[in-house]
């Protein structure tokens, strides 16, 4: 008789959603079903066809949350030959901040026909940058004021972030800020539609909102100051209780456990971000050890016994990953994206063909390329802000470079090059960790790329020159959902009372580091400095032509006479 119990996370990434079914005690995967998002992200047009989209805009549709539910998980359950009443417990992540307005009874303001070809009534996903102006305008105000809390975010607010965007549709939208009762993390409403109530979870209200453990949000006097329409914000569109992670939301309405086929009243537990339930998943609980979560971005999460103020952090949140820690956290908004960018629109058909030839992807051709070069032989650096730069400029408006192209440049060199570029940006992050007295030990990666790509992740060991242990998990943020599921289930129920209890059973890394080589880390530290030159002298108000050809465009994009 099998008496094993498991618990279900489900990661809701930038382009699908993963479901994991754990084993409760080993951390063993049962089972792992993906769905892709039936809109993708939106980033030209609604789904309507018609309605056009502005520059920097990405955007998702609900409804393609709700799918991921009703098919990921009962296909778990069926290939595990698993039933409900095993599952004890069931947690999600989301990307952040990705945010959405949602009427009183829970309904997103863009599954309601007058609102359905609205582009401010969808999921503004976590890059649409296009809150930019209003980011600019809350950094310049706190600083004119001289508000605290903008040095727990590295001295800048990200228009990724959840003020900027609803500041956004204020300005642009005030019909649809109206509308909406209140806007919420996507993360909280999908919880929110599991449980039957709105939970905001302590995670994203510290990084993304704002919030902090001890002093709550900033002022009435500062919302004013900003606009005298959000004198009230907090009250009017960000009221809710908010809740710590490792706790427990609610239980599965049976509304909901119709829909994804687990028992009613399952323990559901508080909403989480991707990057940060990634940590207990690689057994990572104390400090001293970054974690780099890689996908189409990457995310740096690291924890410390005292609050720091580290210039262009995305945060410092008490409990903000691990209960009893300061979670700090930094990232990179082009990683993933930028290879995809380079493999769709800058490769020749001829490489192509020739990956057709050996019966390999194009990014497994470039790979195997790149890799017969040395470091510094392209003769190239890149500066890896075609998505604009998060840590530790934070400034959506700068975007990409490549330096020092001929002629005879080849495709490899210059995907190679991105790739340096990156760990470049990584670099700088962990240097100004150091810096700033918050300590980098240790370093581990995660996620899709540190999987599947062993020339990039020796290139960040040579880079960093340090050794770099990989996650055992191939789904790290689903399982550390899983593993806060079974905590939400508690020991009493066959889970755990803490995320470090889970952590030490269910979480881990392989058992081999890609080593820095001596040779190549040599090659890196003058390329580092190169680098380094160059961050400062475009990102940091020396030369802005970035931001000038960007208004450019834009000016020429609406007819209209830039003004130089």
């Amino acid at each position: 008789m099998n008496m094993a119990k498991y618990s279900i996370g489900v990661d809701f990434g930038t382009q699908s959603g993963r479901a994991v079914l754990v084993e409760i005690g080993t951390g063993r995967e049962v089972a792992t079903a993906v769905k892709a998002y039936t809109h993708g992200v939106m980033d030209a047009y609604l789904p309507d066809g018609v309605t056009r989209l502005a520059d920097d805009w990405a955007l998702q549709h609900p409804g393609d949350y709700l799918e991921v539910l009703h098919e990921t998980i009962p296909q778990l359950l069926q290939a595990a030959g698993v039933e409900p009443a095993d599952v004890i417990g069931i947690g999600i992540d989301f990307t952040a901040c990705t945010m959405l307005p949602i009427a009183a009874d829970g309904t997103p303001l863009c599954m309601r026909a007058e609102f359905a070809s609205h582009p401010h009534s969808y999921v503004k996903l976590w890059k649409h940058h296009a809150a930019q102006d209003e980011a600019n305008r809350l950094n310049d105000t706190a600083t004119s004021r001289g508000e605290t809390f903008l040095a727990r975010y590295g001295g800048k607010i990200s228009s990724e972030w959840m003020l900027p965007k609803l500041w956004q549709i204020l300005n642009e939208a005030p019909e649809i800020y109206d509308a909406a009762d209140v806007m919420v993390e996507a993360a909280d409403w999908v919880v929110m539609q599991l449980t039957g109530k709105l939970v905001r979870n302590s995670c994203t209200a510290g990084y993304k909102a704002i919030w902090h453990k001890r002093d709550g949000y900033p002022s009435q006097d500062f919302f004013h100051a900003l606009d005298p329409r959000l004198e009230n914000v907090i009250d009017d569109k960000l009221r809710g209780e908010i809740r710590p992670i490792g706790t427990r939301a609610g239980e599965l309405t049976e509304a909901a456990a119709n829909l994804i086929g687990l028992r009613p009243g399952t323990p559901v537990a508080v909403a989480n971000v991707d990057a940060h339930v990634s940590m207990p998943a690689v057994g990572i609980t104390e400090p001293g050890k970054l974690l780099m979560i890689m996908g189409t971005s990457t995310c740096h999460v690291l924890l410390g016994t005292e609050e720091r103020m580290v210039p262009g952090m995305c945060g410092v949140v008490e409990d903000g990953i691990i209960p009893g820690y300061m979670g700090y956290e930094a990232g990179q908004s082009c990683v993933g994206d930028h290879f995809e960018w380079f493999i769709e629109q800058c490769v020749p058909v001829s490489y192509a063909e020739e990956a057709k030839r050996q019966g390999v992807g194009i990014h497994q051709l470039l790979t195997q390329r790149a890799k017969a070069l040395r470091p510094g032989e392209s003769g190239l650096l890149a500066l890896d802000w075609w998505n604009g730069n998060r840590s530790t400029l934070v400034d959506a408006d700068l975007t990409g470079m490549l330096l020092g192209a001929t002629l005879a440049t080849k495709p490899e060199e210059i995907y190679r090059a991105l790739i340096e570029a990156t760990a470049f940006g990584t670099r700088m992050i962990v240097e100004t960790f150091r810096e700033h007295g918050v300590p980098v030990d240790e370093v581990y990666a995660c996620g899709g790329i540190a999987e599947k790509n062993d020339l990039m992740m020796q290139i960040y060991a040579d880079v960093l020159n340090m050794p770099i242990r990989i996650g055992a998990s191939s789904q790290t943020p689903a399982l550390g959902s899983a593993m806060f599921g079974a905590v939400a289930a508690g020991k009493t129920n066959g889970g755990y009372d803490s995320i470090q209890d889970a952590a030490r059973e269910m979480g881990g890394v392989k058992p081999d580091a890609y080593v820095p080589q001596e040779d190549a880390v040599k090659v890196y530290d003058v390329l580092y400095a190169e680098y380094a030159r160059l961050y400062d002298y475009f990102g940091r108000g020396e030369n802005n032509v970035m931001k000038a050809l960007k208004q450019l465009k834009s000016a020429t994009t609406k007819d209209e006479v830039p003004v130089c």
